[in-house]
């Protein structure tokens, strides 16, 4: 059994999925780590570094009940890392443009050429269903300055996608 494990649910959206899983969790005695949790197209993901002096199997045994009641798919993985043990970002890329196939593919390809370790990314489709926008942000870490990085991106421009590369503030303390 390792120290941390990765959890991940999946599932419709609906009031009271954090609430449900985490007091079974508490329950179990376990501790709780670094979390993300979003709704996605009308689904609820939470992905939850999870602790405790507890098999695996116990813990997906006592989660069993809550992820079918909630109609969750359920996951469990073991960790080799744990907390504290990552990068802040430094720089955030924002993209703007006309929905198409390869937007993601060419942004990322681009910024893994440059070194670039993405960290966080989050996108959504605006506008109207005739005229959609594709919205992305991404938030990660570089060595490389954000005009070496602008100018990277730059031919991007040409096919309609609009990007902003700026610093991230990150504020400890």
């Amino acid at each position: 059994m390792s120290d941390w494990n990765l959890l991940t649910l999946v599932g419709a959206d609906r009031p009271g999925i954090v609430s449900r899983v985490t007091r079974v969790l508490y329950g179990l005695g376990c501790n709780l780590g670094e979390a993300s949790m979003i709704r996605l197209g009308g689904n609820f993901t939470i992905m939850l570094m999870v602790s405790g002096a507890r098999p695996d199997a116990e813990i997906l045994d006592a989660l069993a009940p809550v992820a079918g009641e909630l109609g969750l798919r359920l996951h469990l993985d073991p960790l080799s890392g744990g907390l504290h043990q990552h990068l802040l970002p430094n720089i955030q890329v924002r993209v703007a443009g006309a929905d198409r196939a390869g937007i993601v593919a060419d942004v990322t390809e681009i910024l893994a050429g440059q070194g670039f370790n993405i960290l966080e990314l989050e996108s959504d489709v605006a506008g109207e269903r005739e005229r959609p926008v594709y919205i992305m942000n991404i938030q990660g870490y570089s060595d490389q300055t954000i005009e070496t990085l602008s100018g990277a991106l730059a031919p991007l421009t040409e096919r309609g996608v609009s990007v902003d590369v700026s610093p991230v503030d990150v504020l400890i303390g």
